[in-house]
């Protein structure tokens, strides 16, 4: 039975903004490596980890639970989730050493892996119609600012309470937000409707699922620019294939059974959805990547403040949070259209950065690429909600969590794989042309191949998304655009 219109957009609202607080947590804890390297002494490793930790969490979780999500309650889920991810962010926030910080990280991203699947799950469940796209709208422009300000709030945290403390208020803020959310979702959420019926799950393909995840997204994680990178690591990914063979294998014997698997492949069977997914996938390969290879560049090369190169982004996350608003009302009447457009306007915003970084005078480089930072912006609204609207418009509502979990899997490997190819070809260049006597043309030309992997991505959101344009065309009795 659907909640009433006075009590949907509450939790709706309440979704949002625990999705909001998780995905800052991907991006803000960025700008305060520096400090805790400093603070607690620590190599590249480790620091790697309390980066990674938690996105390999993160995606190990986010499937086996929207299927549960899916069979149970979410609402459960949702609250069990976020009361594990605040007792984590206070772990975090008074880490003595920087083994504690990475217990607390991954642990974070198991709440995280939790709750997340849920968020999506919930707002299928809330909404039909034109309805949905709203809320899709809404929900993507969260994204997109949670996104583009994480490294703005990381980087007024450490303004504010200095080096030693910033790093730690980046945590602590989590945790009255996680409270007040925890209060208003056992008030707002529905409650799970129907006959109780045995959970389902499928064990060999939760441990095969977890063995390709973490064999795909290793070497990536490991992965810095630096000469001393072990060359071993990319045999992970031919694990990778053999495990991902197995995988579909297992699967489609299972389904076979008369038992549900773990990965429905008919997800993948319908058009939209895999499109949708491929789109979203190589998108956040290249935005979240985007960010962090400008502030890296503006920090390093420009000599910008950890706050200043921030800032440069917030054109990025305002724009893009109009669009997505806008991009959730036109989905209706323009499709996948909207899609399109709006990669095509993000390739432009990311060959205006290029171009700022290279001939712009350094003195006004931060202006001129924050505002070319608000046209990419423009564009990049366009892409995350219409995408996300058509992309789950035929799935089944009871198998809304799965899809959602799978979606934001696909968005959160992608981040996982998109920032450390770009981040090591910006070092690589730097590594190989490090005794050049123009330091800055050293960066330029780091930001120019970090950017070309991010440019690289774009391009093939812009493919998935004109391919499913003209599938869309084609078929006289196809799937609706929404």
């Amino acid at each position: 039975m659907s909640e009433p219109a006075e009590r949907r957009w509450p939790a709706f609202w309440v979704c949002v903004g625990v999705a909001a607080v998780t995905l800052l947590d991907l991006s803000k804890v960025n700008v305060a490596i520096p400090s805790i390297e400093h603070g607690f002494d620590v190599g590249s490793t480790e620091l790697q980890l309390i980066l990674s930790g938690y996105v390999l969490a993160l995606g190990l979780l986010m499937v086996p639970m929207g299927r549960i999500g899916d069979q149970r309650s979410r609402r459960t889920l949702f609250v069990v989730g976020l009361s594990l991810f605040t007792v984590a962010s206070a772990v975090c926030a008074v880490a003595p050493d920087a083994t504690v910080l990475m217990i607390g990280r991954v642990a974070q991203g198991v709440a995280a892996g939790i709750h997340m699947p849920q968020v999506m799950g919930l707002i299928q469940q809330l909404f039909r119609g034109r309805e949905r796209g709203r809320a899709f709208g809404l929900f993507g422009a969260t994204v997109g600012l949670a996104t583009a300000l994480g490294p703005v709030v990381g980087g007024i945290s450490i303004a504010l309470a200095g080096e030693e403390w910033g790093w730690r208020a980046i945590f602590w803020m989590n945790v009255p937000l996680c409270v007040v959310a925890i209060v208003f979702a056992l008030r707002l959420l529905p409650r799970a409707s129907g006959p109780r019926r045995r959970l389902e799950l499928d064990p060999v393909g939760i441990l095969l699922f977890g063995g390709v995840v973490v064999a795909l997204m290793l070497p990536f994680l490991f992965t810095t620019g630096s000469p001393d990178d072990p060359p071993a690591r990319w045999w992970s990914l031919l694990l990778f294939a053999a495990l991902m063979t197995v995988l579909i294998l297992w699967e489609r014997r299972y389904a076979a059974s008369g038992r549900t698997p773990l990965l429905p492949l008919g997800l993948f069977a319908t058009a939209s959805f895999r499109n949708g997914a491929l789109v979203g996938s190589a998108y956040f390969m290249g935005m979240p990547a985007m960010f962090l290879i400008t502030t890296l560049y503006l920090q390093s090369g420009v000599r910008m403040s950890a706050l200043d190169a921030a800032l440069v982004v917030i054109g990025f996350a305002l724009a893009s949070a109009v669009t997505s608003w806008l991009g959730g009302r036109m989905v209706a009447d323009h499709g996948r259209r909207l899609v399109v457009f709006g990669v095509a306007t993000m390739l432009v915003g990311i060959a205006g950065l290029v171009a700022a970084a290279l001939l712009a005078p350094p003195e006004h480089v931060g202006w001129i690429m924050g505002a070319v930072m608000v046209v990419a912006g423009l564009g990049g609204g366009f892409v995350v909600s219409p995408n996300q609207t058509l992309m789950y418009a035929d799935i089944p509502v009871k198998q809304a969590g799965l899809a959602g979990s799978v979606g934001q899997l696909g968005q959160r490997i992608g981040s996982a794989i998109g920032m450390p190819v770009a981040m090591s070809l910006f070092y690589a260049t730097i590594y190989r042309e490090q005794d050049h006597e123009a330091t800055l043309v050293v960066y330029h030309d780091a930001y120019a191949f970090g950017m070309l992997a991010v440019g690289g991505f774009i391009l093939i959101a812009l493919a998935a998304a004109v391919v499913d344009l003209a599938q869309r065309r084609r078929a006289p009795d196809g799937p609706p655009e929404v």
